[in-house]
């Protein structure tokens, strides 16, 4: 059983930056596992940001793409999502996911384990 913990959620401004972290229970990285982010905005469907795979591969939204950076720490078992030059359209909760497989997907369909989520909230 994998257990993720989001942290780093928080109230900017447009334009500013924000790092999300999420620490897993198990090796996730090195146990084959592939992580992303989501993130669930009020009445809208949960949507796939950026993901990244135990080779490094990593993929993204197109509405993110240049703005946000996923990455990982092996060695405290975290993954990270750093978010800039963020727009108020950025607003939701976010969340860390796993799933075991190395295909990179941003399809929550394929994720079997989510974390309680952190929510970001961006002012114009």
């Amino acid at each position: 059983q994998v257990q993720l913990v989001e942290s780093g959620g928080g109230s900017v401004q447009a334009g500013g930056s924000l790092r999300l972290s999420c620490a897993a229970s198990t090796y996730t990285y090195s146990g084959g596992y592939s992580m992303g982010w989501f993130r669930q905005a009020p009445g809208k469907e949960r949507e796939g940001v950026a993901a990244l795979n135990r080779n490094g591969g990593r993929t993204y939204a197109d509405s993110v793409k240049g703005r946000f950076t996923i990455s990982k720490d092996n060695a405290k078992n975290t993954l990270y999502l750093q978010m800039n030059s963020l727009k108020p359209e950025d607003t939701a909760m976010y969340y860390c996911a796993a799933r075991e497989g190395w295909e990179l997907t941003l399809s929550r369909y394929n994720y079997n384990y989510w974390g309680q989520g952190t929510q970001v909230t961006v002012s114009s």
